[in-house]
Parts: C-alpha cells; sequence; structure tokens
C-alpha cells in the first residue's frame, strides 16, 4: 500500500483565523447606514401601501362577483 504523505501547511487556531477575517470587514460609517435604513423603511412602507391597496381592490371585486 502507499503511504499517505502529509504535506498539510500548518493550521493556525480558529479563533486567529476569525480574527484575521475580521480585520479584512470594511464597516459603513455611520452616514452610509442612516441612508441604507431610511431607504429600507420607505421602500417597506410604500410596498405595503400599495400592497394594501391592491387587496382592498381585489376584496372588492370579489365581494362584488360574490353579491351578484
Amino acid at each position: 500500500m502507499s503511504e499517505a504523505v502529509s504535506d498539510k501547511a500548518p493550521k493556525k487556531s480558529w479563533f486567529k483565523g476569525l480574527k484575521s477575517e475580521f480585520k479584512k470587514i470594511i464597516w459603513a460609517d455611520r452616514k452610509t447606514i442612516t441612508k441604507q435604513t431610511i431607504a429600507v423603511v420607505s421602500i417597506s412602507v410604500v410596498l405595503g401601501l400599495i400592497i394594501t391597496v391592491i387587496d382592498a381592490i381585489l376584496q372588492y371585486g370579489i365581494n362584488f362577483i360574490v353579491s351578484l
């Protein structure tokens, strides 16, 4: 049988690897986060209103058809 060759690089500990990966993260500044949060909340409200209007129209239409 052939012997397995162990040419593995020395492993760092898991926490050292995690620390090095966290150093690579570029965190957004407060201004960017504020703008993005406002955009997400605004779009969520607008989509909620659109869904409410479509639901009301469909409900009215279905009630009209059922009452015939």
